[in-house]
């Protein structure tokens, strides 16, 4: 079966129950994706574990890139949404890395897939898998600046600081999220957080 059609100008569900199909289809990509990988997945697998008629995956995607780039992008949402409300409850610039960590590897252990479709996107969608580190970056640029400006960090963290901190939690989130969740993320996250106090905190 063929995994192209013919592109449609707009595919933005005008209805509740679009919506809801098409956050189907993403969750069934997720699913096909992470268990098959980019290139054996198929469009018939992702509607199957819908539950889902082809026509309706064409209403919202063209083509197996178009959803897998939207999943990409939709997990990036994901972890952001999931990691944004942890973060407004820190007590400070420094307790907000610590939270940002907890809540990613909590991500990373309910949704393991997702290291395989970002590991994936460099090689199948590059612009996808480039934007989903510098927004993820960006953010923590942004907000390590706001950690600056009340006094809790050092006043010249900037960008390289962001890709670095964001770094180690990719690697601990592959680490003790996918590869082994036994060691509880409160100790992993404890652990990080002290390395990052010690090199940016004021009150080193």
């Amino acid at each position: 079966m063929a995994d192209s059609a013919p592109i449609k100008d707009d595919k933005t569900p005008r209805t509740a129950r679009g919506e809801r199909t098409r956050r189907a289809l993403l969750s069934a990509a997720a699913e096909e994706f992470g268990e098959k990988g980019f290139h054996e997945g198929s469009i018939s697998g992702i509607t199957r574990r819908a539950g889902c008629a082809l026509g309706s995956f064409y209403t919202y995607f063209a083509s197996k890139d178009d959803i897998f780039r939207a999943l990409v992008a939709d997990m990036s949402s994901q972890v952001r949404d999931h990691v944004a409300p942890r973060i407004a409850q820190a007590r400070d610039g420094i307790d907000a890395e610590r939270l940002g960590l907890l809540s990613f590897l909590e991500f990373a252990r309910a949704h393991k897939e997702i290291y395989r479709i970002i590991d994936e996107a460099e090689f199948v969608d590059q612009a996808a898998y480039r934007a989903h580190y510098e927004n993820t970056a960006a953010r923590m640029a942004a907000r390590l600046a706001k950690a600056a400006a009340q006094g809790d960090v050092v006043d010249d963290v900037g960008e390289v600081h962001a890709w670095a901190i964001m770094g180690m939690n990719v690697f601990l989130g592959l680490r003790y999220g996918v590869w082994d969740d036994s060691r509880p993320a409160e100790e992993v996250a404890a652990i990080a957080n002290a390395l990052i106090e010690r090199g940016i905190g004021t009150q080193r």
